[in-house]
């Protein structure tokens, strides 16, 4: 929101400065955004007289000029090329040091063709006001000789940013940022005329609401004007639109804009001459309508939308943007006027569908003051008759205006309670009653009734933020916490951690963190097991993103078709965030997904090249699950709780009983084509929150447990088993592991032969480690344990050991 200073003082009455102003805002919760002084840059800028003007001895085009530059003071000699440079005439001067906007130049002293040149005597391209640069400024006689040009032409009046934030509608306007600033003590808001004018004729134009409109335009009243002159808007109104990043284009356009920043009412006017038929009708949008907006862009409209049409057919999008075909021009001289009530829900999903970022959508969405569509029409009236002059019709409107008035109790103790700073009760009812709130005190407390345009007022705590903010928050005192001898509690959950530790090994295995919506197509959702009705959005951001994602797994494979259509195939990419089963809180997931797809490997001369697989994926997922804390040596592995958008063969799931924590596998060649990815792609899906928390050893602390480390040699020791073809490896791992757990503290396999000749068998060899601890083993104790290793993959799978 933007503004100027002398716009705020048309609201507000005050002598403060501007860094007492700026400083009160940020402590209101309008927060400073910036401050723009005009003033500052063309402060070296002041009106001088050329007292004489004479052709340069060496050049043409040029002229000498004598400037005299203060009432007595001494003449400076400038050198000019401007044509219009002449003896008697008062221009702009700009001394020798000053910083020249327009051109980003710092004037220096001199010579051209031979003369001495001190300063320069400036167009208005050069101060930065226009592209004008045919001549220099040429000011009337009068202009006081000496005096600021800035302060001359009214450009000292500093620019005002601030950020709104989505509850504050009231301070779309300036009057309600006056308001504000009034109530924390910096002034007295000035009384607003909005005396309505008195109307002379009967409007030939009507209002009328569809049966079907309701709420979505619940009020709108209007006049109709004639014998008005359209033309340019006075100049203090342009320079004030100008200021703020506006373009004035017509007095009766600019009236709308003006209202609009002003008061925070938008409005919109018609070419009445233009509309067809009697009657302006507010409706909904029947599909593919069409209008050409003022924006100059042709939309089609959906169903539902709430338009205002005449019998040509829509002629305003309600709430987001007026059309063209009525629009005021130059040669306007009857119009009619608009000032409706619009939902902020319907405007905000209207404008949204159709990509449409105006002033009044950013009003409407935010909600207005209901009342405003009734004093709007006043104060637009008196001004369309102020500055085009004419006819006003009598006002007519169509539709009820709901109250927006709620009744709220605040409790005087719960200001200390609550917000921590006791503030006396009737100086709380002095703050809410200047911020226009209607206040009573039966029974010790504070009964309160909203204003209408403060439309965020809904609970207690509402009104004690309003007293503290006007306090000032700067007042509540520092508390220290109270611990009562607790250690503080971490910051982060262990969730968090683990999501932490899932991006970091993730990123350290080669792959990059990609963030994509948290949507998807309704197709992608009910491909990858969602259920379409369930997670449908009921005000989808995009046709293509209305459906919450099942699965990230969608979101991924996209990204790489992205990737690999524009040249880069080789892709690694990973997400950590939620995944959705249902509406509720309990029906949300946070899984690490990532995918493989291209190469690999990277071409090398050393190495040959390679598809992703299954065993990546794996990788990936034993890494992710070790860095979590999942006690990986007891995890179990099979493929039966794998879903179809994998390939059956090439898949696989770790579960600790009936809890799955992660699938991995190559995607399904049918899905992978769907998203035109060629060759095999490797994924994992990774259930965070179904690794189980780390059990706490009796004495022991939170942190890992003391290292023992054997200062004894290991012993290592290969077996090759000779079992059924469907036994998975893991078993035989497992029950090496578990033949003898003082000794035995690694088996790895190292080898899988299988062949036609086996006969439906296969061998597995495996790597075993024998650790030591209390002294060096002997050949009969590695035979022994050998023996047991050999009795339990015996017993665990029915396997045989190869001789």
């Amino acid at each position: 929101m933007k503004f100027t200073l002398s716009w705020l003082k048309d609201h507000l009455e005050t002598e403060a400065s501007l860094t007492e102003i700026t400083d009160a805002l940020t402590s209101l919760g309008l927060e400073l955004e910036g401050v723009d002084d005009p003033a500052a840059k063309l402060k070296p800028f002041t009106i001088c007289y050329v007292r004489e003007a004479k052709q340069h001895p060496n050049a043409d085009r040029l002229r000498v000029c004598m400037v005299e530059t203060e009432e007595g003071g001494e003449l400076v000699q400038v050198v000019c090329g401007a044509p219009n440079a002449r003896t008697g005439m008062k221009g702009v001067f700009a001394p020798s040091g000053a910083y020249v906007p327009g051109t980003d130049m710092t004037l220096k002293p001199g010579v051209i063709r031979g003369e001495e040149s001190n300063g320069m005597l400036c167009s208005e391209r050069e101060m930065g006001l226009s592209d004008d640069h045919d001549g220099i400024i040429d000011l009337p006689e009068d202009a006081p000789l000496g005096k600021s040009f800035a302060e001359y032409m009214g450009l000292d009046d500093p620019v005002i940013e601030i950020a709104i934030t989505p509850d504050r509608g009231d301070c779309l306007g300036v009057r309600g940022i006056a308001r504000d600033l009034a109530a924390k003590g910096l002034g007295t808001l000035k009384p607003i005329d909005l005396t309505p004018v008195e109307g002379t004729y009967d409007s030939p134009l009507k209002w009328a609401r569809s049966e079907t409109i309701g709420n979505d335009c619940s009020y709108v009243a209007g006049r109709h004007f004639r014998g008005v002159k359209n033309g340019p808007s006075p100049a203090w109104v342009q320079r004030r639109l100008t200021a703020i990043g506006l373009r004035p284009i017509s007095a009766l356009v600019d009236v709308t804009n003006y209202v609009t920043h002003d008061l925070g009412r938008p409005l919109h006017v018609f070419d009445a001459a233009k509309v067809k038929g009697d009657t302006l009708l507010m409706r909904h949008a029947e599909a593919g309508e069409k209008i050409l907006a003022l924006d100059g862009k042709e939309y089609t409209l959906e169903a539902g939308m709430p338009i205002i049409a005449d019998e040509n057919g829509p002629e305003g999008i309600g709430g987001v943007m007026g059309g063209e075909l009525s629009g005021c021009t130059d040669e306007t001289t009857e119009v009619f006027l608009e000032c409706a009530l619009f939902d902020a829900v319907r405007v905000a999903e209207t404008g949204r569908r159709l990509g449409i970022e105006s002033d009044a959508r950013y009003r409407f969405e935010r909600g207005l003051d209901p009342e405003g569509a009734k004093w709007g029409v006043a104060v637009a009236a008196k001004l369309i008759a102020e500055w085009c002059g004419g006819e006003t019709s009598h006002v007519v409107d169509a539709g009820e205006i709901q109250s927006n008035v709620k009744t709220i109790v605040l409790r005087p103790e719960r200001l200390k309670s609550f917000g921590g700073l006791a503030v006396k009760t009737e100086e709380a009812v002095d703050i809410l009653d200047r911020l226009g709130f209607v206040t009573m005190q039966p029974y010790g407390m504070i009964t309160v009734n909203n204003p209408t345009w403060r439309n965020d007022i809904e609970h207690e705590q509402c009104l004690i933020e309003e007293v503290l903010r006007v306090k000032g928050f700067d007042q509540i005192p520092a508390v220290s916490m109270t611990l009562d001898g607790a250690l503080p509690q971490p910051i982060l959950t262990l969730t968090q951690r683990r999501i932490a530790f899932s991006k970091k090994v993730l990123a350290q295995r080669g792959m990059f963190e990609a963030v994509t919506w948290s949507f998807m197509a309704k197709a992608d959702a009910v491909a990858f097991g969602g259920d379409a009705k369930v997670l449908a959005i009921a005000n989808p951001i995009s046709a293509d993103l209305d459906t919450m994602r099942p699965s990230i797994l969608p979101n991924l494979l996209a990204a790489a078709q992205r990737n690999s259509g524009r040249g880069y195939g080789d892709v690694a990419l990973f997400e950590v965030g939620p995944a959705y089963r249902g509406r509720g809180p309990k029906d949300q997931d946070t899984v690490a997904t990532g995918l493989r797809s291209g190469k690999a490997v990277p071409r090398h001369w050393a190495e040959k090249t390679r598809e992703p697989d299954v065993f990546d994926a794996k990788a990936d997922v034993l890494a992710v699950l070790e860095a979590c804390g999942a006690p990986v040596d007891k995890l179990q592995s099979d493929n039966s709780d794998v879903p179809d958008w994998y390939h059956p063969g090439r898949t696989g799931c770790f579960r600790l009983g009936p809890n799955v924590l992660a699938r991995f596998g190559e995607i399904h060649p049918a899905v992978a084509k769907r998203y035109d990815l060629r060759g095999r792609v490797a994924a994992f899906e990774i259930f965070v929150e179904n690794i189980p928390q780390p059990k706490a050893k009796k004495g022991a602390g939170k942190g890992r447990p003391l290292l023992q480390a054997s200062s004894f040699q290991p012993v290592g020791r290969d077996f090759a088993f000779l079992v059924d073809a469907d036994v998975p490896a893991e078993k035989l791992v497992r029950a090496a592991l578990g033949a003898d757990k003082a000794l035995v503290t690694d088996a790895t396999v190292f080898d899988v032969y299988e062949g036609a000749e086996m006969d439906g068998k296969k061998s597995i060899a495996l790597s075993v480690t024998l650790q030591p601890v209390d002294a060096t083993l002997t050949d009969k104790e590695i035979e022994a344990v050998g023996d047991k290793i050999v009795a339990n993959v015996t017993k665990s799978t029915g396997g045989t050991l190869r001789r």
